[in-house]
């Protein structure tokens, strides 16, 4: 073998590890979001996660790993879609991210009674 094809066994074997390590992070991006809109009782729309970056990093331990964001979509009522996040440093959740939502209360209506 020359080392030409040494070069191109190694990128295509690095191509299908880097599939697979995306395949389980996604995996690991949607059960985190699955798992944090049933604890908040909100609704995990389209039961998936979009990519949004990937960038290298260093894990508490100094080591190399990749960091994905993810968005995904959630309802809090049924009939909106509302935006969240979640952030994976390797295949480990580091921030899940479900932004507040302003809620408007109506207030109530005074009252102008009179006792006499």
């Amino acid at each position: 073998m020359d080392f030409l094809e040494i070069l191109v066994i190694a990128a295509i074997a690095a191509a299908i590890w880097f599939w697979f390590d995306t395949l389980k992070a996604r995996e690991a991006g949607v059960h985190a979001a699955q798992k944090a809109c049933a604890q908040e009782g909100l609704q995990f729309l389209d039961e998936t996660v979009v990519g949004l970056s990937i960038r290298p990093a260093r894990n508490d331990a100094g080591h190399f790993r990749l960091r994905r964001v993810y968005s995904f979509e959630f309802s809090d009522t049924g009939d909106n879609r509302c935006s969240g996040s979640v952030t994976l440093l390797g295949g480990n959740v580091e921030f899940l991210h479900i932004r507040p939502q302003l809620y408007v209360v109506p207030k109530a209506p005074e009252q102008h009674e009179t006792f006499h």
